[in-house]
């Protein structure tokens, strides 16, 4: 069973103060649980999504009507068990259902936030999803688990509130962001201010949507997800409905039309102005320079139990990344496992149907879990 709630945290006069100087009070999160809390309050695992997730992780999606982004990891049953755990997933701060973001109302002027709310960084992210843990009246997390940006908000925790993870499973990530990975984000980024729609971040007060750029910034990161094997065994270059080229530019291979159609169908369920702030927030990440330089100071009081996974195709956060991040935890002697899933899908792997990786995660989980 799942529930949905929105509650209010921080407040006007003890604000949520951010890594940019500016203070936001009072704040909303919207997060969904599953499982139930032990009297002990000692199995509550935190689930942080991706860049374009939500805290519909295990559970029908409001606006899709599709199952939770991670519905095959998570419930009865399945590799974290919602009968053994209490799963907490929030949708971050800066998202678009239902949290504070820039497509929320201003509590000072009554009016939508756009590009006026504030440049919102992981850390304060990690800062608000604390405050809801603390309402929930949790001392300890048994284990905080997240892939891409959600392995980020892992890291983040690690390192910020050692103190309050027991176990942590950072999936497919890195400890900052890679000129390539800027670079990309910034094209999606460039891609949704282009759009005439966009209204210089206030298109809902014109009642309208960039919705091109913001289609066009998703078929961009989409192809960043797959590998370029999955992508030839998928498509290669078959044609759509058809069988010869139309010397057109309409949509002549099936590979485009897969792009158009992830485009499309992405704009219904994602505020574009969302897109800009979480995607900055994520090539702001970076543990080293934040830390005097070394990662060896951002984990220095860490104690948790870790798993680190990563997948050989993936070229987004790829292996060598995972490593690194794997070599810290081992140089501070910390109980780290180190797992690379060998499979040709992608970034996205640890979203679909991997047993390799599942069984994983179960193992770990339940190891650690007797540990308590």
């Amino acid at each position: 069973m799942s529930k949905n709630t929105i509650v209010e945290l921080a407040s006007s006069k003890n604000p949520l103060v951010l890594d940019c100087g500016k203070s936001i009070g009072p704040i909303k999160t919207a997060y969904t649980t599953y499982g139930k809390l032990n009297d002990s309050k000692s199995n509550a695992i935190l689930i942080c999504h991706a860049l374009t997730g939500d805290q519909y992780v295990a559970s029908e999606h409001p606006i899709t009507k599709k199952d939770g982004w991670w519905s095959l990891l998570i419930g009865p049953g399945k590799s974290i068990d919602t009968d053994k755990y209490f799963i907490i997933c929030p949708n971050v701060i800066g998202g678009c259902m239902g949290s504070t973001g820039p497509n929320e109302k201003n509590p000072k002027t009554g009016r939508e936030y756009g590009l006026d709310f504030p440049v919102i960084t992981i850390a304060d992210m990690v800062k608000a999803q604390k405050l809801l843990i603390d309402s929930l009246g949790i001392k300890k997390l048994f284990s905080v688990i997240g892939g891409s940006m959600g392995g980020m908000l892992v890291l983040e925790w690690l390192s910020k509130f050692p103190s309050l993870v027991f176990s942590a499973i950072p999936i497919a990530t890195t400890t900052s962001h890679s000129a390539q990975n800027i670079a990309l984000n910034e094209l999606a980024r460039q891609a949704i201010m282009a759009d005439p729609e966009w209204k210089s971040g206030n298109y809902n007060e014109h009642n309208t949507k960039p919705t091109k750029g913001l289609s066009v910034a998703r078929m961009a990161a989409h192809i960043s997800y797959l590998s370029e094997q999955s992508l030839h065994e998928k498509f290669g270059r078959n044609l759509q409905d058809k069988t010869k080229i139309e010397f057109s530019f309409d949509a002549d291979f099936q590979v485009e039309s897969y792009l158009r159609h992830q485009g499309f169908k992405f704009v219904d369920r994602f505020d574009a102005n969302s897109y800009l702030y979480i995607t900055r927030a994520m090539d702001y990440f970076d543990l080293k320079t934040d830390n005097n330089g070394s990662l060896l100071e951002a984990f220095k009081d860490t104690k948790a139990h870790i798993l680190c996974a990563s997948f050989t195709s993936d070229w987004l956060y790829p292996t060598s990344e995972n490593k690194v991040i794997t070599k810290t935890f081992n140089a501070l002697g910390l109980n780290v496992s180190f797992v690379e899933i060998d499979t040709e899908n992608g970034h996205d792997s640890f979203l679909l149907n991997e047993p390799e990786f599942f069984h994983t995660v179960e193992g770990f989980l339940d190891a650690t879990y007797k540990k308590l």
